[in-house]
């Protein structure tokens, strides 16, 4: 018997607020930039592994439109962020994939970020050909830690 998945309906959630006004394409994307383990093959085969704690941290990248109420939440984060780091609250949040099987059984495929800054500027662009890209906000944010449950 095959396995299905069925994805959609996924929830971000960041300090407590359901993001809405997503943008096009991949409106979000979580990535693990660091090896969560190493190894060292020396002489003889013998080998050694260490434990990088640094593959705990998390990349989430959000594209949102631009101008747009959770646009302007993100930015007041960054903007205090911004006016006094060491008094920063980090972010907290949700990445919820809401897979399906079939048969009407959905299960949450959930990251939760904890430790969260924003690592870079959102940039911006005028484009006379109507490019709708320049209608997005791109959110870079770095989480310390985002294990994940399936429930």
């Amino acid at each position: 018997m095959s396995t299905i998945a069925l994805s959609g309906s996924d929830s971000i959630i960041i300090n407590n607020r359901i993001f809405a006004d997503l943008a096009d394409g991949n409106v979000a994307e979580l990535t693990f930039p660091n090896d969560i383990a190493t190894v060292k093959t020396g002489k003889d085969g013998n080998s050694i592994y260490g434990l990088n704690e640094t593959g705990k941290q998390s990349e989430l990248k959000l594209r949102l439109i631009r101008g747009s109420s959770d646009d302007k939440f993100l930015n007041g984060l960054l903007a205090n962020q911004q006016l006094n780091f060491a008094g920063t609250t980090l972010m907290v949040g949700q990445f919820i994939k809401k897979i399906g099987d079939g048969v009407g059984n959905i299960k949450s495929d959930t990251y939760i970020m904890s430790g969260g800054v924003f690592t870079k500027q959102v940039e911006a662009k005028s484009n006379v050909e109507g490019e709708s890209e320049q209608s997005v906000s791109i959110y870079t944010m770095k989480f310390s830690n985002s294990p994940r449950v399936i429930t």
